[in-house]
């Protein structure tokens, strides 16, 4: 039995009728046609499906479709356009931050999320803040190096920090964690 739904996405109202046990993803892939979130583990792991829930990176997976009704939700679709990319999206351009792509939706938003949070990070607390999010293709670094870029393009000052001016873990981040 569906129920109706209007999510806000990108700033648009779409009103559709959703299965009560219809995931956030699968509405955006298979009913709205926003397939720049992409699907990966189906478990949560990879972070492929993030979007941006009230300016929060959370991985659409996880997330029912009817739980998103009233939030604001942003996609990759949403962040910037061929015209005009977003800081990010030029910087992994630019750094070469990607390679098949299939990840980078996710990181971008992710990032997008760190950076509305903290406009100046360092490489630990970007390699923190992106650590639940599977590249399978360029180690990282890279990545790490697009972050910071944007960040920089964004006002903050950085980007040409030395990685090892930033060995010490944030503060609540156990020994070992991180990519």
């Amino acid at each position: 039995m569906k129920r109706p739904v209007t999510l806000t996405i990108n700033g648009a109202p779409h009103a559709v009728e959703v299965e009560p046990r219809a995931l956030l993803v699968q509405v955006l892939r298979d009913d709205l046609n926003l397939t720049g979130t992409h699907v990966g583990c189906d478990t949560s792991q990879c972070g492929a499906c993030t979007v941006l829930i009230d300016g929060h990176a959370v991985k659409s997976c996880t997330v029912f479709a009817l739980q998103a009704e009233g939030q604001a939700i942003t996609t990759i679709e949403g962040i910037g356009s061929a015209e005009k990319l977003h800081p990010l999206q030029a910087a992994f351009w630019e750094k070469h931050g990607l390679q098949c792509g299939f990840c980078t939706p996710g990181m971008i938003l992710c990032a997008a999320d760190l950076l509305s949070r903290n406009p100046d990070p360092s490489e630990v607390e970007i390699r923190h803040a992106i650590e639940g999010n599977l590249c399978r293709c360029t180690g990282y670094q890279n990545i790490v190096a697009a972050i910071q870029s944007a960040a920089a393009a964004m006002g903050g000052t950085n980007a040409e920090r030395t990685p090892a001016s930033t060995t010490a873990k944030p503060a609540g981040v156990p020994a070992g964690a991180g990519v």
